[in-house]
């Protein structure tokens, strides 16, 4: 869409609004009586009616009204669901209530602990709490497990690290944030999602395709963006432990304490720590790194509901060590020589963040807020005989405002936002330093006709000191044309610099030599990566043998303008340079939710990527990524008993196609790989037991079919020759794992 077509929608949108009567009011939580503590997230609509809302920080919703409507729908996650009848548009005042306090022998209504919306413009779906608790989910890295539209996969075959992807792109293109702050970005890509521990998260949302204007212009197949618990609402106390036969051992606490009836604040700790090692499969390295992380978190919350402020403080550190080689590796002995191979990567961080809210009392669809954060990331380590270390400063500001145009259907959000960044990197003492800085500013309208139709439109302008000035568009669609259907349809630009050493720290732990091809650009000699992505989605709802089910079609495709390829296609080196030719990512999935009663759930989802890039030796398929994959999770509870106590049982089934293995065949015979490798199969399997409302204890297996990546090392028999190579990772390593934990909490 071209420019001056998106600016003139924006002028002529404005001639076509009319008045439209509204309901306001506020939703509560029945537990806090006494401090009229509003619920950020609870969904309203009118039943029978595509037409809907979502509270604000301080409960406050706003919601169109017609005379037909007489129900009001009022559903949040964990509690009972309420229908309010309406006779007049006076602002109402409405108190939900927890499930499990409910005195009713039977329960009216269970929250899906996957929801995909009927009514949002984006394609957004939520997980909540109940979903992450079916896998061990010790960060948010391992938070995806039962999540078909998040691949996750090993970077190499020493770090241990998981990194994801989505519509077949890594997570770089994704644009990752911490309660809409950017958090997962620099020199954090590569380890920051094991940086937030699982019992942290609240709830996740994930956005498929360009996510917001508002949220930043480096985004470019989707957006995830994660809920942390909030003192409010968390448990005054909270423990959970984990263990695993890997060698695991984790720790996370809670402490939650009321300062005054408007601050309450909470303390997080969590620690994890792995001093086992393992050598499973003989190769003379470990299987799993050796690690030891400390994380602890301040968290402020206020809240004066009345005049209509609220606010969070966060203040956070964090010091993780890994140790990874061969296993006889000792740091203080052989670091630095010739004899043993082995690495160490240690990275202490230090972030803060502010978040200040204001909704009008009167107005409480017009609002104004302010962010900012800060964040000091610190790596330093070393690879056999390579050296990386990476210090990583940002600044980041946003000032934005909310209000609407004429009534409630149209509503626009505006507003400015600063980032700089400064980046100490050294490359085997090569300096490799740089700052970025960016000022920006957006507008975003979004219009809904209260029936079937409605769409989301922004265009942010940027002025970058390294990319220059550019516009990034993004529009978004929905169309309902029938009962419990939904079509969506996106497209929207993004673009980033390509931070070619911290993206890519995997190349560290072989024997390639680094190619950077510089063609003039400014940041590392290349240019910046601009990609277009398009999306159509399509929801339906069903009742089948009078039980309800979804079923999702998602296409979509990101074309890249410009992209910096990394090439790994020559064993001996890895090659950095700006596409010359074509690029893309073509993603279809295809997901089926069945709820045979509100005890037992079945997802079954199916993937199939065609990914393809022109490099300098011609167009190859995006290596070490299946065409095809196959999904399916079966979550089983068993009738509460006394309302609390139950048996929960998840199952996931994971079947990856083959995949391409970049090119070996200049390698010695010994050393080379087969073109594709063999698909396989994963199995993982959990088992919780509730026993009361404050204990719980869960058991499981990730790898239960014990699949594991036959020599996953190249040349791991001579680590410092010129075919040493750990970074061709297709599937398991370590093979069947067993853990166990508990959870005790305290209101």
């Amino acid at each position: 869409m071209k420019k001056n077509s998106i600016i003139t929608i924006f002028l002529l949108l404005p001639l076509f609004l009319f008045s439209q009567e509204t309901l306001t009011g506020m939703i509560m939580d029945k537990n806090n009586p006494k401090d009229n503590l509003g619920v950020f997230g609870a969904n309203v609509y009118w039943l029978n009616s595509s037409t809907g809302a979502t509270t604000n920080e301080k409960g406050w919703f706003t919601i169109p009204y017609k005379k037909s409507y007489k129900k009001l729908v009022v559903s949040y996650v964990g509690y009972k669901t309420d229908t309010l009848i309406i006779t007049n548009l006076e602002p109402i005042h409405h108190f939900i209530t927890p499930e499990n306090e409910l005195e009713e022998v039977t329960i009216k209504s269970k929250k899906k602990a996957t929801q995909r919306s009927f009514v949002q413009t984006q394609n957004v779906f939520t997980v909540n709490s109940a979903e992450l608790l079916k896998a061990a989910c010790c960060n948010l890295a391992e938070s995806f497990e039962t999540n078909p539209s998040i691949d996750v996969n090993f970077s190499d075959a020493l770090t241990g690290t998981r990194q994801i992807q989505m519509l077949g792109l890594k997570s770089p293109y994704l644009l990752i944030t911490q309660e809409n702050l950017p958090s997962i970005r620099g020199a954090a890509q590569v380890f920051g999602l094991t940086f937030t521990p699982g019992t942290w998260v609240e709830s996740i949302q994930i956005t498929k395709g360009a996510g917001s204007v508002i949220n930043g212009y480096e985004s470019i197949s989707g957006q995830i963006n994660a809920e942390l618990v909030k003192p409010f609402t968390d448990k005054r106390f909270f423990l959970n432990t984990y263990g695993s036969l890997g060698g695991r051992l984790e720790l996370n606490t809670h402490f939650n304490h009321k300062i005054s009836e408007k601050w309450q604040t909470g303390l997080y700790i969590h620690g994890n720590y792995r001093g086992e090692k393992f050598d499973r499969n003989k190769d003379n390295f470990l299987d799993n790194p050796l690690t030891n992380q400390v994380n602890v978190m301040s968290r402020w919350q206020y809240l004066d509901a009345e005049k209509g402020w609220v606010s969070f403080i966060n203040v956070r550190y964090m010091n993780d060590a890994k140790q990874t080689g061969e296993i006889n590796f000792n740091p203080s002995l052989d670091k630095g020589g010739s004899d043993i191979w082995g690495g160490e990567i240690d990275t202490k961080r230090f972030d803060s963040s502010l978040k200040l809210g204001y909704v009008f009392p009167e107005l409480p669809f017009q609002s104004f807020g302010f962010q900012f954060a800060y964040s000091n990331h610190e790596q330093d380590s070393y690879f056999g005989l390579k050296t990386y270390d990476i210090k990583h400063e940002s600044i980041y500001s946003n000032l934005l405002f909310n209000s609407i145009i004429g009534d409630t259907r149209s509503k626009f959000t505006t507003g400015i936002n600063f980032t700089y960044d400064t980046y100490d990197e050294f490359v085997n003492s090569i300096n490799f330093s740089r700052n970025e800085n960016s000022f920006g500013g957006f507008f975003e309208y979004a219009y809904d006709n209260l029936d079937n139709f409605s769409f989301t439109t922004g265009l942010r302008v940027d002025t970058h000191n390294l990319l220059g000035t550019f516009i990034t568009p993004r529009v978004h669609l929905r169309y309902a044309p029938w009962e419990k259907a939904v079509f969506r349809g996106s497209v929207g630009q993004g673009r980033k610099s390509a931070n070619v050493f911290a993206e890519n720290q995997q190349l560290f732990a072989s024997a390639r030599q680094i190619d950077i091809q510089s063609s003039g650009g400014k940041i590392y000699g290349l240019d910046p990566e601009v990609a277009w992505n398009y999306g159509i989605s399509y929801l339906q709802g069903f009742n089948l043998f009078d039980k309800k089910g979804d079923i999702t079609f998602d296409f979509y495709r990101t074309h890249f303008q410009n992209q910096v390829v990394v090439d790994w296609e020559n064993p001996q080196r890895i090659s950095f340079y700006n596409l010359e030719g074509e690029s893309y990512a073509n993603s279809f999935q295809t997901e089926v939710n069945y709820f045979f009663n509100e005890y037992l759930n079945v997802r079954l989802a199916y993937k199939f990527y065609d990914i393809e890039t022109d490099y300098n030796s011609g167009k190859l398929s995006k290596p070490l990524t299946p065409n095809h994959r196959f999904f399916a999770n079966i979550s089983y509870e068993t009738k509460p008993v006394e309302l609390i106590k139950q048996w929960k049982f998840d199952l996931t089934y994971n079947f990856i196609g083959d995949q391409r293995l970049p090119d070996t065949s200049s390698n010695p015979i010994e050393y080379q790989l087969e073109e594709y490798s063999n698909s396989y199969s994963l199995l993982n399997a959990q088992v919780t037991k509730v026993f009361s409302k404050k204990f719980e204890m869960y058991f499981g297996v990730e790898n239960l079919t014990n699949f594991t990546q036959k020599n996953p090392i190249l040349a791991s028999d001579n680590p410092f020759g010129a075919n040493f190579d750990s970074t061709i990772i297709y599937g398991p390593i370590f093979g069947r794992m067993f853990y166990s934990g508990l959870r005790f909490k305290i209101d």
